[in-house]
């Protein structure tokens, strides 16, 4: 079966166009793009400025669930990431494969209301609370597969292998202990994922080493010759830079970029803490940078050093990690607003050619998300994955505003949300500005939390 779109306006590779009729095939690919239509049969109208769907290139789905509940000043003050890591270990005991669910599919449907269409979830919450393995292995990542197939956002599924609590080998800490794997059992959850993935086109598969702090250069070895996307935390914090350079006498992009090597199936998470050799090598490596501003900047992590690695030809992608924002203009305005601040400078993220930072950010992040995604996506074109969202231009953050400057105004203006639809894979799932099944997702969601927070 076709399914047809018909947008008033749509951005497409080749610019803004109007009057494009949009068509996908029953798989959920695009089958053909036509400027300048009319509409056809069941065509289906969107009045508003249609964008290519933005990936989301880094989540810990579970995290939702903690999400504002991680603030308050500790004991002993001086407050930071691993003050918060402290925090987080206590609280993921107390999930359920049930509790996972309900929270994934919240926060995908969070998602989908602001506009992102597809995920990757650096799944590392495996194990039951004590650290025995579920009689499925893969549990925990199939309620994740389960809530994506509900709330009908994509999925890259990247199994983390986590073994270690510091470089190299430190025993890991206690609270890890739900996360933990050997090689074995780790490329057994990887497998079962894989198998529960399937066909589906929706949906593909990537592997994660968890960070240089949880794995070895061995285990490191162990997954890297994989074909498809790898993901792995590095440089967030500079006590981690610190520990990498007194165990190995690199810092830990540098040692990344001399020992695994990179490439671009490799996605860098963080990479805060860089320098200027560091900056210029992962630029050239074709590998992504993802950041995550609003968590970044929740956790104290540091600002990204957007402007030289823009210049060197760095490709980048945004997450949401900890989700204590779920919107894709909220990240690139984290983004390019911490950029000004450090630098007393406006516009950092443009160039001559592309003066409008909205429009420029968000075709960065398109295309490095979708290269992190390792699925066909970030661009209204034949082939590519019917990913798309539609914009209220009648809403009041938009009214008067038409191509780039539309962009500018949705990234750097209000708080509202003007997302009115959202199509993933040719199907609308967000019709009037909410989820198909916001009200049954949300009921279940507070099920748990009550549950989770008693």
């Amino acid at each position: 079966m076709t399914r047809s779109f018909l947008a008033t306006t749509a951005l497409l590779p080749q610019g803004w166009a109007r009057d494009v009729l949009i068509e996908a095939d029953a798989a959920g690919l695009i089958t053909a793009v036509t400027p300048g239509a009319s509409p056809r049969g069941s065509t289906r109208r969107l009045a508003g400025a249609v964008l290519p769907g933005m990936p989301n290139l880094h989540s810990h789905a579970f995290q939702r669930a903690m999400a504002g509940g991680a603030e308050r000043r500790s004991p002993q003050g001086q407050d930071s990431f691993w003050t918060w890591r402290e925090t987080m270990y206590r609280f993921v005991g107390r999930f359920t494969p049930e509790d996972a669910e309900a929270v994934a599919a919240q926060l995908h449907l969070e998602l989908l209301e602001h506009g992102f269409t597809g995920l990757c979830e650096f799944h590392y919450l495996h194990h039951q609370p004590d650290g025995t393995p579920y009689a499925n292995r893969a549990e925990m990542a199939l309620r994740n597969i389960a809530a994506a197939r509900r709330t009908g956002i994509g999925l890259t599924m990247l199994p983390s292998l986590y073994r270690h609590g510091g470089i190299f080998g430190v025993p890991p800490h206690e609270g890890q202990r739900r996360f933990l794997n050997d090689l074995d059992g780790f490329l057994a959850i990887a497998e079962a994922t894989r198998a529960a993935i399937g066909d589906d086109p929706q949906m593909a598969l990537g592997l994660a080493p968890h960070s240089l702090r949880a794995v070895t250069p061995e285990l490191l070895r162990g997954v890297q010759d994989f074909a498809g996307p790898i993901h792995i935390h590095a440089a967030e914090q500079p006590k981690e830079v610190a520990e990498c350079l007194a165990a190995t006498g690199a810092r830990p992009v540098r040692w990344l970029l001399d020992n695994a090597p990179l490439d671009p199936r490799w996605v860098l998470i963080h990479a805060t803490h860089m320098d200027a050799s560091e900056i210029a090598d992962l630029a050239g490596s074709g590998a992504v940078a993802g950041l995550c501003p609003s968590t970044e900047a929740s956790l104290g992590d540091g600002t990204f050093a957007l402007p030289g690695y823009l210049a060197a030809g760095g490709r980048f992608g945004i997450g949401t990690d900890s989700h204590v924002g779920t919107a894709p203009r909220d990240e690139l305005r984290q983004l390019e607003t911490s950029q000004r601040l450090r630098d007393n400078a406006r516009s950092v993220a443009t160039a001559e050619q592309n003066p409008h930072p909205g429009r420029a950010l968000y075709d960065a992040a398109l295309a490095g998300g979708a290269q992190a995604s390792g699925r066909r996506l970030g661009a209204i074109a034949p082939g590519m994955r019917a990913d798309f969202v539609e914009l209220d231009t009648r809403h009041p953050t938009l009214t008067g505003r038409d191509g780039d400057a539309l962009l500018d105004a949705w990234v750097f203006s209000g708080q509202s949300n003007p997302v009115k639809t959202t199509v993933v894979g040719g199907r609308a799932v967000v019709e009037a500005g909410r989820h198909i099944h916001s009200l049954a997702i949300a009921e279940e969601f507070s099920a748990a939390m009550r549950r989770l927070l008693a």
